[in-house]
């Protein structure tokens, strides 16, 4: 079996039969289903059981797990699947009919490509991600594919959401960090360790996931999803400034909303040991950010212009 794709899902039984329909329309049925029902209270288990009973092309895999997020959902499905590829599709979206023979596709040409004795080591794909209408979400690159770092997105214009498939192998060497009393790790802080070992991913312009970014998801939960976990954020923030990834004026940034949104609970010596940063490095980037949110304020010029994103 090429490819495991992979959805956590939380109460979301009024729409993912949408993603069940786009499956059923694949051009390719070389693939299994694996949901991970982080806890679930609505009629989720009810209707993966009836899913399960028709007459389907593709095996579906259904668990049902104690709530812990998402993180810890790809934790346990890595160690479930039997594709060597590893698609992650959120319970809000559905794929176009072509998603996985696209992905199939690029995954054939790498290994073509790439033969068992290069130097280039490829982790997973990234493909596009986008809307309703046709639009794609965020920017990419011209021409068909690429093979990069992650920390190399910027240098060619790729930004914002895209549809990430892993081999299943290089997840399960990295798996996300769990933290008592967390529910939410930043993607980044996998992908981006990923890459500071030498890894590239093929990044391919080719839609394969149809996004709805809903209410109800983690998108639209902003800063306050990251000072709820403060471990995680902290790590994620340490982490792009030890890779090289944000320039220290960056990080300054990060770590001067970090401190305003956890300062009251948290002293600055355990805001270090969460983010691996010396007490110095967050005095002086409270210190300058402070200092520079008075003339911001003076001339109306925001901090940031949106909510956290990774990038």
């Amino acid at each position: 079996m090429k490819i495991t794709v992979f959805t956590p899902t939380y109460n979301r039984g009024y729409i993912i039969e949408k993603l069940y329909d786009s499956l059923k329309r694949q051009t390719c049925f070389d693939f299994e289903w694996l949901v991970i029902d982080d806890g679930s209270t609505d009629n989720t288990q009810q209707l993966f059981e009836a899913f399960q009973k028709q007459d389907n092309f593709f095996p579906i895999r259904y668990y049902k797990v104690e709530n812990g997020g998402k993180h810890r959902a790809i934790n346990k499905a890595a160690n479930l699947a039997k594709g060597e590829l590893f698609f992650t599709v959120d319970s809000d979206d559905y794929l176009p009919d072509d998603a996985i023979e696209n992905i199939t596709k690029q995954a054939f040409k790498t290994e073509k490509k790439y033969s068992a004795n290069s130097s280039t080591k490829i982790a997973g794909f990234f493909g596009l991600k986008s809307y309703h209408n046709g639009n794609i979400i965020g920017k990419t690159f011209e021409g068909e594919y690429i093979d990069i770092s992650m920390f190399e997105k910027g240098k060619y214009n790729i930004a914002g959401d895209k549809g990430e498939v892993f081999y299943t192998s290089i997840l399960k060497q990295y798996p996300y960090p769990e933290f008592e009393d967390e529910k939410f790790s930043t993607e980044s802080i996998v992908w981006d360790r990923i890459s500071h070992n030498g890894y590239k991913y093929r990044f391919f312009n080719k839609s394969i996931c149809i996004c709805e970014y809903l209410n109800d998801g983690l998108t639209h939960q902003g800063w306050g999803l990251y000072a709820k976990n403060p471990k995680q954020w902290g790590l994620s923030i340490g982490q792009n400034y030890l890779f090289g990834k944000h320039s220290w004026y960056s990080v300054s940034v990060q770590l001067y909303i970090y401190h305003l949104y956890l300062r009251k609970k948290y002293s600055i010596s355990q805001l270090s040991q969460m983010t691996t940063l010396s007490k110095r490095q967050i005095r002086l980037s409270v210190l300058l950010q402070s200092s520079l949110d008075i003339l911001r304020k003076l001339f109306r010029k925001p901090l940031v212009k949106s909510q956290y994103k990774e990038d």
